[in-house]
């Protein structure tokens, strides 16, 4: 089975109302073009910033939730709606919302590794100032495959994603934010080697990079295949990502290099 799948890489501006519109009128291109999964950046409706979250955050049933379930529902694709700040409970949460073609809303990821650094001669971020971290792996069955959600910095845990695939997982989406230092220097490596370890397809969807914005997203949004082979990319400006997810070219894969057969359980 094949199907295409298509990362909208926007640029996310002050302007809740002109995100949800750029948002909308790039999932419309991409259906168009016959993507039947799409999906969305990081923070897609805000700017990333600790300062703009609890500002533009919304509950689950809010305008950017209803705006996705009604497209989903009248484009008939899957879209998995990148992450916005969602407010639960007096606490904020960096939420990625997936709905089916139906319209339903089928997935839910909060965001459970916060991005607490402080690079050398780069920069200090810390999420925990202002989010709550989720505690629950998030996949859910389409159509096409089961599909595996993560945000950003969860993709340096590979524990989580060898769970996803020995789960069933054959395509793990991660909307994610990388900046200017930590981009060059791990990005391609480790969307790559997510790819290459599980011997899934793996996607990294980032919003453009806006220079006169308050964060410098690197952009360069990625589909790597199976072999851990990168089968779509963008640079760094606005752009639509589209790459054919094979699943018998996975399978083939797993049968001609068994490695995830090859592992020792009793040993690791």
């Amino acid at each position: 089975m094949k199907f295409q799948l298509a990362l909208c890489q926007m640029k996310v501006v002050m302007d809740k109302s002109v995100n949800l519109k750029t948002a909308e009128r790039m999932i419309r291109e991409a259906s168009k073009n016959g993507a039947q999964v799409i999906a969305l950046p990081e923070m897609f409706n805000c700017p990333y910033s600790n300062k703009y979250f609890r500002e533009y955050g919304e509950p689950e049933n809010g305008e950017t939730c209803k705006m996705l379930s009604s497209l989903a529902k009248e484009l008939k694709v899957t879209i998995i709606g990148g992450s916005i700040p969602e407010l639960a409970e007096d606490r904020v949460y960096n939420t990625s919302y997936s709905f089916s073609k139906d319209g339903e809303m089928i997935g839910k990821h909060r965001k459970i590794h916060l991005f607490d650094i402080d690079v050398k001669g780069g920069i200090r971020f810390k999420e925990s100032e202002t989010l709550t971290a989720g505690n629950e792996i998030t996949m859910f069955d389409t159509e096409f495959c089961k599909i595996g959600v993560a945000i950003c910095y969860d993709v340096r845990f590979p524990e989580l994603f060898r769970k996803m695939t020995l789960a069933g997982a054959k395509l793990i989406v991660l909307p994610g934010a990388f900046n200017m230092t930590t981009g060059p220097a791990h990005w391609d490596l480790t969307m790559r080697a997510r790819a290459l370890d599980n011997q899934i397809y793996f996607a990294a969807v980032s919003p453009a990079r806006d220079t006169e914005g308050p964060y410098q997203a690197y952009g360069s949004s990625c589909v790597a295949n199976p072999w851990g082979e990168f089968c779509g990319k963008a640079d760094a400006r606005e752009a639509i990502v589209y790459s054919e997810i094979d699943l018998e070219y996975l399978d083939d894969i797993r049968n001609q290099l068994p490695l995830l057969k090859h592992r020792k359980e009793e040993l690791y």
